[in-house]
């Protein structure tokens, strides 16, 4: 892209279900499964809502998320939301 910029995919898919409220499955690394909403998250933790109780998970320990519905495949949003500048 323009300006050594690039989509970062993950940013952009937990922003959207994030911001669309969708619940999601995140499958960690041992099996376990955690249901509920992605209400935040950075570089290195997701933080999940379900039933009005909080999960700080380490993005380390997730192995697949899995909204409920499909998300749209041009997930390209406002540059300054998801788009991040090479180091």
């Amino acid at each position: 892209m323009t300006n050594n910029k690039v989509i970062n995919l993950q940013d952009s898919f937990l922003n959207q279900v994030r911001k669309e409220n969708m619940p999601v499955i995140i499958y960690l690394v041992n099996g376990f499964q955690l249901r509920g909403a992605v209400r935040g998250f950075d570089n290195f933790t997701v933080i999940i809502e379900n039933d009005g109780k909080q999960q700080l998970v380490y993005k380390h320990a997730i192995s697949t998320i899995t909204p409920f519905r499909p998300i749209a495949a041009n997930m390209h949003e406002k540059k300054d939301e998801v788009v991040k500048a090479d180091k």
